[in-house]
């Protein structure tokens, strides 16, 4: 079997309209491979920038995969929050990357999104907060209808991994 480590860190975030940001994130692969340590997913912590908007948060992430195939490589999905003084949470931006298919290190900017939804949820949001969120967030890394959602860009998410293959080359792999 083939093997992927996956070793690095969510460095963190930057161009999002307000500060105290926080980012759950997960991988998700296809059904031929087989997460053999680390966790698939988790949260940051809340980083509340004192100079510039770059919150953050340097979380590892150390992911140990076997698979017989390359289909469903490994994507990351994103999802940023943003916490108010009062310890509400709001929605900021879901993104994904796929996880780099050549060994090394490598730095990747995540760019986010988010629904816009109606102008009297935008209204409602700009007093109240809150804002829509998407029922099913595999929508994020299964883009077949995504295409039709009104969103609008926000932020990007820095991270940094480091890949590690090996026996690939059984499989006629090249790394």
């Amino acid at each position: 079997m083939g093997e992927l480590h996956i070793i690095g860190q969510i460095v963190g975030a930057s161009g999002f309209p307000e500060s105290s940001l926080f980012c759950k994130w997960g991988v998700h692969t296809g059904g031929a491979w087989r997460l053999l340590s680390g966790l698939k997913e988790g949260q940051t912590q809340v980083d509340i920038p004192q100079i510039g908007d770059m919150a953050y948060w340097s979380h590892p992430i150390d992911l140990h995969y076997a698979t017989r195939g390359l289909q469903g490589w490994p994507k990351l999905h994103l999802q940023v929050w943003h916490q108010d003084s009062f310890g509400r949470s709001q929605m900021y931006g879901y993104g994904y990357c796929h996880v780099p298919c050549s060994p090394g290190h490598h730095r990747i900017s995540c760019v986010t999104w988010r629904p816009l939804g109606s102008w009297q949820e935008q209204l409602a949001q700009m007093f109240i907060g809150g804002g829509p969120q998407l029922r099913s967030p595999d929508l994020v890394y299964n883009g077949a209808d995504r295409y039709r959602l009104n969103t609008e860009a926000m932020g990007t998410v820095e991270l940094e991994l480091g890949i590690i293959m090996r026996h690939f080359d059984k499989y006629g792999v090249d790394s």
